[in-house]
């Protein structure tokens, strides 16, 4: 580990294009900013803010509403960054997923000057050892694997769709009922072993769950696109991917 500060600037990624953010001056990305995601309308104007601060890159949630979720390119360190929350980037690579509305989307952000650089064998190449908690059932590992197929089969475009309960379910062959159970089951086994932003009021819709626990399941290595082949054949794949999180 170094302990030298970050002097470099920054490079993110996102949908094939690269962005350069400069230490000298703060990097936006939301609706509007240095980088533009989207014009989609659930997505703040303003979302995050890439920053350097006291000679670190630092990653701040400017939103009011929406969450991010922060993982290191090597499956290291994993976290949520809810509005107002800041997270100091020390490692070459870091994963950014957020979800606004129907969509999920995905960048990276790599330092040119990393304080901190991995010197242990990389123990994540198999994807054999995760973040996650605990061992999950077939049946469990089978949803979210479903929950998070779009994404997987786009993750070179950095967007993609969650399906609704029941499009997953009907993916799956499983009545809603039973996909519904497993869900809660899910959440709940991720609930007890820290994970935040699986359970809320009344008033948190449940594609917000669905996200996060993708998100989460991403950023904690649980689901990768070899695991697709555990999905039964698709019948309209083109049809399915079009599916919004409107449950």
């Amino acid at each position: 580990m170094s302990a030298s500060k970050a002097t470099g600037d920054a490079r993110v990624e996102f949908c094939g294009e690269d962005y350069t953010a400069l230490a000298s001056q703060p990097f936006r990305i939301g609706r509007e900013g240095d980088l533009t995601v989207d014009d989609n309308p659930y997505l703040h104007r303003q979302f995050l803010m890439l920053h350097c601060q006291g000679g670190y890159w630092q990653l701040s949630n400017i939103g009011g509403q929406l969450a991010a979720t922060i993982a290191d390119d090597r499956g290291l360190l994993q976290a949520w960054l809810a509005p107002g929350a800041s997270l100091p980037l020390v490692f070459p690579c870091t994963r950014v997923w957020f979800t606004a509305g129907p969509t999920t989307y995905e960048f990276t952000v790599t330092l040119d000057e990393p304080p901190f650089v991995p010197i242990s064998p990389d123990r994540q190449g198999t994807g054999a050892t995760t973040l996650g908690p605990g061992t999950l059932t077939a049946d469990q590992h089978l949803l979210l694997v479903a929950l998070a197929e779009v994404v997987l089969r786009r993750g070179g475009q950095s967007t993609g769709n969650i399906p609704s309960n029941a499009a997953a379910a009907a993916r799956l062959g499983w009545t809603v009922t039973k996909f519904n159970r497993k869900l809660d089951n899910v959440c709940d086994k991720f609930t007890r072993h820290g994970v935040r932003g699986l359970h809320g009021d009344a008033t948190r819709l449940a594609s917000a769950r669905r996200a996060r626990l993708v998100e989460y399941a991403l950023a904690a290595r649980l689901v990768n696109v070899s695991d697709l082949e555990l999905l039964p054949p698709a019948e309209r794949p083109e049809n399915w991917t079009k599916v919004r999180a409107t449950d």
